[in-house]
């Protein structure tokens, strides 16, 4: 029973992209963000990241999304 739990501790921090989802989020206008994890099931197939958010949108209307991934040639696009 550990070792599934370990292996959806390990699974959920390797879907996250922190710092090009804060990247992305700050470039659109985004303030006050607060990254909220792993988000399964919010992106595209050909995405590889999946990054729960909080932030306050650049109408200053707070809102929950989803910030997706690719590798190398797929920009990262953000889901409210």
């Amino acid at each position: 029973m550990k070792w599934i739990l370990g292996l959806l501790l390990t699974l959920s921090l390797a879907c996250v992209n922190e710092d090009d989802s804060l990247r992305t989020l700050q470039s659109a206008g985004y303030t006050n963000i607060q990254i909220t994890g792993w988000k399964p099931f919010s992106c595209g197939k050909d995405d590889t990241y999946s990054t729960g958010f909080t932030a306050k949108n650049p109408a200053g209307v707070k809102v929950t999304g989803v910030v997706c991934c690719g590798l190398m040639f797929k920009s990262c696009t953000v889901r409210v």
